[in-house]
Order: structure tokens, then sequence, then C-alpha cells
């Protein structure tokens, strides 16, 4: 048998970190030290730098904003870290990419403290442990993922019932479509998921 980890992580050559521009070896050395490996994401689409600097800058300001404290009545504002990543990995499971479902369904687990959630989430989130807010989340999310021309206004009043506001949706669309984007990039280059994102998350850690 071969070892999964021997195989190319993209069809396209994959460059050295120390021969990457500076800001990019900074980031790519940052997220190692802080995760204690390199995400193979970086290293696949560091094959063309400029289009890597514009994928981060997009993918930094849908999911590195800050959260917002809940409403008044105790509701949830806008979207938290972990719905975030709940779109992405329903919608990556909707486009079949295998790099993101396992990437960003490590996170998921950890954010959410929950590991069953990803998987589920991936196959069918209508089965889900999710709450009624969630579930309308993702059920517009997996529209402007499947059938984007058909969203309505009905989609937008279902959302506004949960408490959404507008840009609160206008973030469940973006993020479902920049993934969208990163989802045919993974598929299309072949990319490799970490071995480590398997079992991230999935065990709790052992309080003793």
């Amino acid at each position: 048998m071969s070892d999964a980890s021997s195989r190319p992580i993209s069809r396209w050559p994959v460059p050295q970190v120390a021969d990457l521009p500076e800001d990019l070896r900074e980031r790519i050395l940052e997220v190692q030290a802080k995760a204690g490996f390199v995400p193979n994401v970086f290293l696949a689409l560091a094959h063309r730098p400029e289009e890597l600097r514009a994928f981060l800058a997009y993918h930094d300001a849908l999911l590195l904003k800050p959260e917002l404290p809940p409403a008044p009545d105790g509701s949830p504002s806008g979207l938290s870290k972990g719905e975030r990543e709940m779109i992405i990995v329903a919608t990556s499971g909707a486009n079949h990419c295998l790099y993101c479902v396992v990437a960003h369904g490590a996170i998921l687990r950890i954010y959410e403290k929950k590991p069953l959630l990803a998987d589920q989430i991936a196959i069918n989130h209508r089965k889900a442990d999710l709450t009624p807010r969630q579930r309308a989340m993702l059920d517009f999310a997996m529209k402007v993922c499947t059938d984007s021309a058909a969203v309505e206004e009905a989609d937008f009043a279902a959302l506004h019932a949960q408490g959404f506001t507008d840009e609160d949706i206008w973030d469940i669309g973006a993020i479902t479509a920049f993934f969208g984007l990163s989802n045919r990039m993974a598929n299309m280059t072949g990319m490799r998921p970490n071995d480590e994102f398997f079992l991230m998350g999935r065990v709790p850690r052992s309080k003793g």
C-alpha cells in the first residue's frame, strides 16, 4: 500500500515556503506556528502568489470579523465563527470538495465542540443537530450554492423571521460564493487535505 502522505498535494508545482514573497512566507509561518502544520491550501495556491494574496484578503474579510454581542433580548447578532464554518461545510459537501469538507469540518468541530456536527452537516444539514435559526441559514446557503437564480423574496423573509439582518444575509451569500470558488480550485488542482485535519476535534480532550 502507498503512503497517502507521500502523494502530491496538487497537480501543479508547489513552491517552497522559503522561496515565497516575504508577506506570504510570514503568513504561512504564522499559521504553522499556531496550528502545528501548514494547511495544504496555502502551499497549493502559492503556485500563483498574486492570486493567493487576493484569495486570503477575501477570506479574511469574510471569516475574521469580530463576533457581535447578543441583542438586548439575548438573541444572536450576526454570524458566529462556528456558523460561518457551517456554511462552508454544507456547501462544500454539495460541491463534493474533499479538501474543504475535511479542513473546515475540523475547524467547525473545534469551534462548536461537537464531534458529530461537521459530518452531519456535510451530508444533510436538515438531519443535523441544529437550531431552527441555523437550519434556515443553511437552507439559504444551499440555495445560493445550487440554484442562486431561484433566490427570491420568500427566502429573505424566512431569514428575517429568524432574526437575520440584510447584512447577515449578505455574509451568508458571500461565504457561500467565495467557497464555491475555493471548492472548484481545490477539486481542479486535486488538493489533498492534510492528514492532521481528519482527527481534529473528534475526541474531547481529557481533563486529567
